[in-house]
């Protein structure tokens, strides 16, 4: 079977060809670091480290490469109100990020540049679409003319006629062209700010990724990844800055992954029905959230409601319940650790192996149709099935061999959902204590990272944090 990718530039699904044989690189867009992540945020981060274990699982060496953008408007907007200076408040939310994605089952990147750390190349791409006529400097702000690149459009499947009365667009005297969009902008009184050939300033928001992706992962990229709301304009753009200064393609394959709604309504700050991924971590299991983003296929919208959670959080106990079933099983057959039971040999039953085999090509076969998660999930369940039914059967006299043959099957698939984690081992009541008196001291003397860590361990670990007039209070949840 050859893996076929849905790409959103040809709009067909096309055999994964890396560049290299046997590595994949892979670029997708990060969050903007001034806030705590959302469950909109969540999915992508979840999406693509599902495509980076399968890759993985198949073969291949993944250059995984996910930004943060550190500095923006809203970035600088954060570090006003928190009275702190820009690049502080980007650690802090970044260390945020992480806390949340680490709680989901996610595998950090390969690597997770930051914008602030490459100004050098930002400024240097920007020169270079200056210096061949696709950009221009005005008023110390520097614009991509979007007329000169004629394709530009093509990722969203829109021209620029229909771009001009399609979309709401700022009026601005600086630019040559209403569409044009700005690459470098210069500095207001008292922002961060970074010399350039065109006066103090930083980067616009497009400039960014084209500017790292290049760095770390050369002129074409094999899988360019990100949400579907950043098609455009975030992912055109991109597109048309990088095509104009290499002259290649940006991406062999785009992936964008579907919108969440909430409660059929679209998430939107106006609405105020944002979801944080720390709060739902608190009141549901992370594997549950997890089993959730991908118990629909990546490309379709997906409806976060209280009852889809708990039907989440009920499937993903099923699964977890089988696997647990058959580890309690290789336990009670005096088998000591998976490797120890290994080590004693034999061979499964021909009729089990026979099973095993068909459930894994079937898992297979659906994540190499364009990743499709909620299929594959249909070939975990038939493993819970046939597991339970086969230890029910057998009692007392199941084999070692047969255990391991279901364990490593159920093992197979998971490394690449990551549907069941390892339990964290539970905390004794006065190190609950110690570690809230830690964070009590931590916030007071303002080091907000700190304070946010022990949240997110005592949060991994089951434990609720209630503020009340006389001080903090936890259960267990």
């Amino acid at each position: 079977m050859t893996l076929h990718i849905y790409d959103t530039l040809s709009r067909q699904k096309k055999p994964l060809e890396p560049q290299h044989p046997d590595k994949v690189n892979m670029y997708v867009c990060g969050p903007t670091v001034y806030g705590y992540i959302h469950i909109g945020n969540a999915r992508p981060a979840i999406v693509f480290d599902v495509v980076r274990r399968y890759l993985e699982t198949t073969g291949y060496e993944v250059n995984y490469v996910m930004n943060f953008t550190d500095v923006d408007d809203k970035l600088i907007n954060k570090a006003k109100e928190m009275q702190l200076p820009v690049p502080e408040v980007a650690s802090h939310f970044i260390d945020a990020y992480y806390a949340d994605t680490d709680a989901l089952g996610v595998k950090r990147a390969t690597m997770n540049p930051r914008v602030t750390e490459h100004m050098d190349q930002i400024i240097e791409f920007i020169g270079e679409l200056v210096e061949k006529g696709f950009a221009y400097e005005s008023g110390g702000d520097v614009y991509f003319h979007t007329k000169k690149f004629p394709e530009y459009g093509k990722l969203s499947h829109q021209n620029l006629d229909e771009l001009q009365f399609g979309i709401r667009i700022e009026v601005d005297a600086r630019k040559q062209d209403p569409q044009d969009f700005v690459l470098w902008k210069a500095a207001k009184p008292g922002e961060i700010a970074w010399p350039s050939p065109w006066g103090e300033g930083r980067p616009g928001w497009h400039i960014e990724c084209s500017a790292m992706a290049k760095q770390y992962l050369g002129d074409t990229l094999d899988i360019h990844g990100g949400g579907q709301d950043l098609q455009f304009p975030h992912h055109e753009c991109e597109l048309a800055q990088s095509e104009c200064v290499t002259g290649k393609p940006l991406a062999s394959i785009w992936m964008h992954n579907g919108y969440i709604n909430i409660n059929n309504e679209k998430m939107s700050k106006s609405l105020n029905n944002g979801v944080l991924v720390k709060d739902l971590r608190t009141a549901y299991n992370p594997a549950a959230i997890r089993y959730f983003m991908l118990s629909t296929h990546y490309r379709n919208p997906l409806n976060f409601t209280d009852e889809a959670m708990q039907q989440s959080v009920n499937s993903q106990e099923r699964l977890a319940n089988a696997y647990g079933n058959v580890k309690h099983a290789l336990q009670s057959a005096g088998a000591g650790t998976v490797d120890e039971a290994r080590a004693q040999g034999g061979e499964p039953e021909a009729a089990l192996e026979a099973k095993m085999a068909e459930i894994l090509e079937a898992f297979d076969a659906k994540m190499q149709d364009d990743f499709n998660t909620a299929d594959a999930i249909t070939a975990m369940f038939e493993w819970a099935s046939e597991a339970n039914v086969y230890i029910q059967k057998k009692g007392e006299h199941v084999a070692v061999s047969d255990l391991l043959l279901l364990h490593d099957t159920f093992e197979a698939m998971n490394d690449v959902l990551g549907l069941v984690m390892e339990q964290a081992e539970e905390l004794l009541d006065e190190e609950i204590d110690q570690l809230i008196q830690e964070r009590t001291d931590a916030r007071k003397a303002k080091n907000w990272a700190r304070a946010d860590e022990i949240r997110d361990l005592l949060t991994a670990k089951g434990i609720v944090l209630e503020d009340t007039p006389q001080g903090v209070r936890w259960k267990r949840a």
